[in-house]
């Protein structure tokens, strides 16, 4: 079975425009006003299907600052996607990390009691942001995670690389040579 159809990089850089080019990948410009800061991917993904001339009946959004992932996780990911009827899905990873709040100048326990074990926290999870797949009528309509929602659980290291700057892309490195 065929997973993906077609690949698309959405840019407003002329330098991965011509990397993706060079790849044999087809690009679309993106415009200035989605290329913010605080531009959304929605907003992004939702310009790309209203300029390929093309309908999909899903979108997979692989994040550029998220660039490593376990083998199989695609494949792994759309054939639950598809399985079991999901509008959405996205990967998550367990949370680990005892969290509190600095409330007037003082530390207080978030997701645990004071003197808890680790091990015991209660399981929570957070958005890794290495794979989405989304219907592609939910896009139309900007939303990018629907309510029928699968949460794809993933434990490997490369969950905590997310390249922001030049360390998070050093330890990239670091993990990618440890890994591969």
């Amino acid at each position: 079975m065929q997973i993906i159809n077609r690949i698309i990089v959405s840019t407003d850089s002329p330098e991965i425009k011509e990397i993706a080019l060079k790849a044999g990948v087809e690009v679309i410009d993106r415009p200035d006003c989605l290329s913010t800061d605080s531009s959304s991917s929605v907003s992004a993904l939702k310009h790309v299907l209203e300029n390929i001339g093309e309908n999909f009946e899903n979108v997979i959004l692989l994040q550029p600052t998220n660039p490593l992932r376990p083998e199989n996780l695609l494949k792994d990911a759309f054939d639950k996607f598809e399985a079991e009827g999901f509008e959405s899905l996205m990967t998550v990873s367990r949370n680990r990390q005892k969290f509190g709040k600095i409330i007037n100048d003082s530390f207080v326990a978030f997701n645990y009691k004071m003197g808890q074990r680790s091990q015991d926290l209660e399981p929570l999870y957070f958005e890794n942001g290495l794979l989405y797949i989304t219907k592609t009528v939910l896009i139309q309509k900007g939303i990018l995670l629907g309510i029928n929602n699968c949460p794809f659980i993933v434990d490997h290291p490369f969950v905590g690389v997310d390249i922001d700057t030049e360390e998070d892309f050093e330890y990239a490195e670091f993990i990618l040579k440890k890994y591969l």
